[in-house]
């Protein structure tokens, strides 16, 4: 299918492989599509920007970096920071059309249906879109495509109205009068306000009066706080409403200046907010921010996992916004046909976007339309090759389910350095545009957002599977049965019922059957292998005491919910496989307790401390805390046995104190990640024993598990 790309300052149009309807999600055939002569611009604009000046916009992503430098070092920082700022990007956030596909689960939508959709992580300029239901609303008979993929906008005109609550026969001003600023017009004549209308463009001054606005105002002709006190007999407005877009902060201090005492001034757009005590103090002046859509903007339980607030509690949502909207367009209490004046078609997107961005003259709106689709949409896009594969050597045709953050900063550039052992054969991602970027950027041959075709493909002979982890084990067992090879990256399993799915295939049949590679890559750090060495012929059982000072993650991360199962089972687990691999041992007993913190803030689940027994006599202890600072250290290692004090700090610094010794510190920390893929590689290769056992990634699962339980 085809989708608008932004890259580098540039947008073009891309073919990419179609989304599929995943549950809690329609697919929906766009119709229109509309774009946001500000928002997106800027947008365009900001991809152009050196990593410099994108940093000095971003002050604290610079000290994230920095943190990041200290801790992973500077390779792979440049690596993550790179892969971020490089991304082709979507754009577009509303639009409609019909719905061709319906998910799991969905209930209140049927194919055929005309709906309108919204989101910034979804409603893309793209010929077929993925929509979580709450940001879906059905179209009535008597709305056009064309109105109605004005939805977002007119969402947010009408929160920022909700937030002024205005009353009948109040007088109000609106700041900005772009599409935007046009609907609020319109809405609080509806409410049965007096509008008053300012803007530096008389176009759209004259667009506004048309549509009933009752004063309208240019800075050139009068000063806007008098003229407000001359047409409001004195008194002033009770309420602005700032739909503009300036870094100017005059705007919102001569908004307070407008108002009479005890008024409201919102803000809807994106101005400069250096505030002037003096502008409101003395009126006593409510000043509140508009966010978005309305109540669910930003929250990903509402726009992704479907759940929805009671109406009883939440009167208007986004999506209730979004249908109101709708329901304004086809009662005709708000007209926008005369402001529909340009539309390209989707393949002219480029010339689109250069009238927005050139001259003083833009329209107030531009609407994208899209050609009737007679074929089916193509999940799977052959790209041309970027280099050739070396000439008489057999290498492992790979394949990348998943192609989030860790992949394109760890695994493929990882690859890439190991073209002699891999060639990428295809990546698969659950959206079209980020499978086709990392494909073209690594090199694969071809791109899906359909997994089962790299499953059901010959010429793939291993997988990476990296998608987030309750995806896990179900993947993991289905390319296995594939018959392909697979590097799982951890964790394993969830549950001790997805770990039952695993035995169960491989049924003590472990040598004939491809192999499960579960990334505990800690283990093939060269400083872990140091003291795997040093601890092989032991004479008694081990102390190991482990450090993870693992930095706070807000609580409402994807990590914490369903979809990650916690940082104890997605991340503790990597330490559960180092002491199982230090020790080769079987577990006796596991124990732990978390701290029950006095705020929300925290969560006992990130905040620990598990014991495990082993069958040799040994006890590991991990001390796992979100409540360090970030300028420390994050892990540490100490393993005490036959007179030697044994220490890893942060995979950079191995000491051995006793007998003999020794020191060996490294340029930049190393967690065998790198290591980790040659092995794979060569297990496939040779064949003979896995490099971690079967029961070593099943023991670290069920440790995690375990403490799970406890905690």
């Amino acid at each position: 299918m085809k989708q608008v790309i932004v890259s580098e300052g540039e947008v073009r149009l891309e073919e990419v492989p179609a989304p599929l309807a995943t549950p809690g999600t329609v697919l929906v055939k766009m119709d229109h599509s509309c774009i946001s002569v500000g928002t997106e611009v800027s947008g365009v604009k900001a991809t152009g920007r050196s990593i410099v000046q994108r940093a000095l916009q971003q002050p604290k992503n610079v000290k994230k970096v920095v943190d990041m430098v200290r801790s992973d070092g500077l390779t792979q920082t440049m690596r993550l920071v790179q892969s971020r700022l490089s991304v082709e990007l979507p754009t577009g956030y509303s639009g409609a059309g019909c719905v061709v596909a319906v998910g799991e689960g969905v209930s209140n939508f049927k194919i055929g249906d005309r709906v309108a959709c919204a989101g910034a992580q979804c409603a893309f300029h793209a010929e077929y879109v993925c929509i979580p239901t709450n940001l879906a609303i059905v179209v009535p008979d008597s709305v056009t495509f064309e109105q109605a993929s004005t939805v977002a906008l007119g969402a947010i005109a009408l929160q920022g109205i909700r937030r002024a609550a205005p009353t009948i026969g109040e007088t109000f001003v609106v700041v900005g009068l772009g599409f935007i600023g046009q609907l609020t017009a319109q809405m609080l004549r509806a409410n049965g306000c007096r509008v008053i209308g300012f803007d530096v463009d008389r176009n759209r001054l004259d667009d506004a009066r048309s549509q009933g606005l009752d004063w309208g105002m240019h800075p050139s002709d009068v000063d806007e706080v008098s003229q407000v006190a001359r047409v409001t007999g004195g008194i002033g407005a009770d309420g602005v409403i700032i739909t503009a877009a300036s870094q100017s902060s005059e705007i919102v201090s001569a908004a307070f200046r407008m108002c009479r005492k005890k008024a409201r001034v919102v803000l809807v757009g994106d101005v400069g907010l250096d505030l002037n005590r003096g502008d409101f103090y003395a009126k006593e002046l409510d000043f509140l921010v508009s966010s978005s859509y309305g109540p669910g903007r930003y929250d990903e339980r509402y726009e992704e996992g479907g759940l929805d607030y009671p109406v009883a509690y939440v009167r208007w949502t986004e999506g209730r916004n979004m249908a109101e909207y709708l329901r304004l367009l086809s009662d005709k209490l708000i007209d926008i046909t005369s402001l529909i004046t340009v539309k390209y078609p989707l393949e002219n997107v480029d010339e689109a976007y250069r009238r927005l961005q050139a001259g003083s003259q833009k329209p107030l709106l531009v609407l994208l339309s899209y050609q009737p689709s007679v074929l089916p949409a193509e999940r799977r896009i052959v790209l041309p090759r970027l280099s050739p594969a070396p000439n008489g050597k057999k290498r492992i045709r790979l394949g990348i389910i998943g192609a989030g953050g860790f992949a394109k900063g760890m695994h493929l550039p990882n690859i890439l350095e190991m073209k002699e052992k891999f060639e990428l054969r295809a990546i698969a991602s659950r959206t079209g545009h980020n499978a086709a970027s990392t494909a073209k950027r690594f090199g694969a041959n071809y791109c899906t957002t359909d997994y089962a075709e790299i499953l059901g493909d010959d010429d793939v002979d291993a997988v990476i599977i990296a998608t987030r982890h309750d995806s896990h084990a179900q993947l993991a067992v289905a390319a296995l049965r594939a018959g392909k090879h697979v590097l799982l990256e951890k964790p394993l399993a969830l549950t001790t019922g997805e770990i039952s799915s695993i035995l169960d295939y491989y049924q003590e049949d472990v040598e004939t059957k491809p192999l499960l590679f579960t990334g505990f890559n800690r283990r093939f750090s060269p400083l872990v292998e140091r003291v795997a060495l040093a601890v092989a012929n032991r004479s008694n059982p081990m102390i190991i005491n482990y450090r993870m000072n693992a930095g706070y993650i807000p609580l409402d991360h994807w990590v914490h919910g369903g979809e990650g199962g916690g940082r104890n089972r997605g991340e503790a687990c990597h330490i559960y496989d180092l002491f199982t691999f230090l020790t080769q041992s079987r577990v006796a007993t596991v124990d732990a307790k978390a701290i029950n913190p006095a705020t929300g803030h925290y969560s006992s689940s990130d905040n620990f401390v598990a014991t495990v027994a082993f069958e040799d006599g040994s006890v590991a202890t991990l001390t796992y805390t979100a409540l360090g600072a970030g300028a420390y250290s994050k892990e540490m290692m100490e393993v005490f046995c036959d007179g030697n004090v044994i220490s890893i700090d942060d995979y950079r610094l191995f000491r051995k104190v006793g007998a003999k010794n020794e020191e060996v510190s490294l340029r930049k920390p190393d967690k065998g990640q790198k290591k980790e893929l040659e092995v794979f590689a060569e297990a496939i290769e040779n064949g003979g024993d896995w490099p971690i056992p079967l029961w070593h990634q099943v023991q670290a699962t069920r440790i995690a598990i375990d403490v799970e339980g406890a905690i």
